[in-house]
């Protein structure tokens, strides 16, 4: 059974929509009295479906949809509107909510809302469940920029559909890894150097794409290896190259770098990720990335 958590600060209001709802086989309900209330139980047993007043005294709707949408994004939210809330419901809408119902709506709208709106989630729900289980995944790529902006897509939804990070922060570490990956392409796998495209960029772009003939170069791989746990994303990524000594890198936070194309992958790396480290050859590099907050953390909007 579905459970479903009525939320509204009026009495009447909460067991009329949970009494609808009740009358399904296929939904249990429970209740709270307050936005506050409901993040509390939310966090004590995450219910299938949360069903908001908007209108509340310690905390609206939209705030409490903001919190959820945040702590627990595979938990929906469905508004319950009434005249007057036309225009938090709207935003409420554009911050996460799945559905609304109009309150004097709810006898005729409220269960067919609940059931497809549960459907809808479930898939992701499943989807989500089997990303969980996978712990660890290897990528060999070919020498091909495609290939690599579809990989730093895929691996920063999945961190972000493992709630390791939010939608700002899998932006930064898809930044980080299209830089990492760049680099392994261009001066791990081709060789050529950062001084070149300092110097003259055409002429670095044309030694790449003849090098891409060359079998030497051509036929190297980038090995990516992606492994997930509760708390983190590692990212090791591997080029066929001869590699570089590390300890030559200079401080890419030295204003005197912040303008040079040889300095822009590396700042970037150190910024957006938590940990970046190189092995001894050079021609690896280590990404991690930790969860922004513990799971089911309600501290905060």
């Amino acid at each position: 059974m579905a459970l479903i958590l009525v939320v509204d600060d009026v009495m009447s209001d909460r067991f009329i929509a949970g009494g609808l709802l009740g009358k399904e086989a296929d939904f249990s309900v429970d209740y709270a009295s307050s936005a506050v209330e409901a993040l509390k139980k939310i966090e004590q047993q995450p219910p299938d479906l949360v069903l908001t007043d908007l209108q509340m005294p310690d905390m609206n709707g939209l705030q409490l949809v903001c919190r959820i949408r945040e702590s627990f994004p595979l938990v929906p939210v469905i508004l319950m509107t009434a005249k007057g809330s036309e225009d938090i419901a709207v935003q409420a809408l554009q911050r996460g909510a799945a559905s609304y119902v109009p309150k004097k709506h709810l006898a005729a709208e409220l269960v067919m809302t609940v059931s497809r709106t549960l459907a809808a989630f479930s898939r992701e729900r499943s989807f989500a469940r089997v990303m969980e289980c996978v712990t660890e995944t290897t990528f060999v790529l070919e020498n091909d920029l495609k290939l690599i902006s579809t990989l730093v897509a895929h691996l920063s939804q999945t961190t972000q559909q493992r709630h390791i990070c939010d939608d700002q922060d899998a932006i930064r570490v898809a930044t980080a890894l299209d830089e990492a990956l760049l680099n392994a392409y261009y001066h791990g796998n081709l060789e050529v150097d950062s001084i070149l495209k300092a110097e003259d960029d055409k002429q670095f772009h044309e030694l790449a794409a003849q090098r891409l003939i060359v079998s030497d170069y051509a036929n190297r791989r980038i090995t990516v290896t992606a492994r997930f746990s509760l708390n983190d994303a590692t990212f090791v990524i591997r080029d066929d190259g001869a590699g570089f000594h590390p300890d030559s890198l200079p401080d890419p936070t030295d204003p005197e770098y912040l303008t040079r194309p040889s300095g822009r992958g590396l700042l970037l790396m150190r910024t957006f990720m938590d940990e970046v480290r190189f092995n001894e050859l050079g021609n690896e590099v280590t990404l991690i990335k930790h969860r922004s907050r513990p799971r089911g953390s309600a501290d905060g909007e």
